[in-house]
């Protein structure tokens, strides 16, 4: 379950997608004789070549846009989405502390579903023992072929009193829960289940606010 194994700690979903091109075309010509009837016959439908309306009609065809697909027994999850920080979990107040809470169990969310954790590496602080024992279960996970299925967190509820420290952090209590994950690899292998954390539990971030970020310094299960 995602304690962590260790001591404690430790979903939005945007689609990629490709715009379409559309080529213009710019037709021109003069008449030689100058009289009305020949510069109309020259700018009208009949002057547009085949191949050029071919080619239009052609860019104007859209790219096919990649399709997220979960994880299975089968195989990984493919084209997961990258979560994209709000603007509001950049802000050094109460709210931008909480906005930044979800963001981080998002991140911790597609690190299981990708087996990336560099995401959550960037905004997390190098003391994070939780942090570093999430890391070693993905690592695990997706060694060699292998994946993992499952373990997604659900934030139940979410708070912080932006009191500041001693130590200058300010932290945000989430109430969450969490699926059971499937380690699992080829030929339909089924290494193991870990049972997730079926009743909501109460975990704290302890962040900084470093520059114009938020960092989760420090992650624990407080009951």
């Amino acid at each position: 379950m995602f304690r962590t194994r260790a001591c404690s700690a430790i979903p939005g979903s945007t689609r990629l997608s490709a715009a379409a091109v559309a080529a213009v075309l710019v037709l021109g010509g003069c008449s030689g004789s100058g009289e009305p009837e020949a510069e109309a016959a020259e700018h009208g439908p009949s002057s547009a070549s085949p191949t050029a309306s071919a080619t239009a009609s052609e860019s104007a065809t859209p790219t096919p846009t990649a399709v997220y697909k979960p994880a299975t027994a089968e195989g990984p999850a493919e084209n997961v989405p990258l979560p994209v920080m709000p603007e509001l979990a950049k802000e050094n107040s109460k709210e931008g502390l909480e906005a930044f809470a979800e963001y981080w169990y998002s991140l911790i969310n597609y690190g299981f579903e990708t087996g990336d954790v560099k995401p959550i590496e960037m905004i997390s602080g190098s003391d994070c023992v939780v942090c570093r024992s999430f890391y070693r279960m993905v690592n695990n996970g997706y060694a060699s072929e292998d994946w993992i299925v499952g373990g997604e967190i659900e934030i139940v509820a979410n708070h912080s009193d932006f009191i500041k420290t001693t130590d200058g952090m300010y932290q945000v209590l989430v109430n969450i829960r969490q699926d059971e994950l499937h380690y699992r690899g080829p030929a339909n292998t089924l290494y193991e289940v870990d049972e997730g954390i079926e009743e909501v539990t109460v975990q704290m971030i302890e962040g900084s606010y470093q520059g114009d970020h938020w960092v989760a310094t420090h992650v624990v299960t407080i009951k």
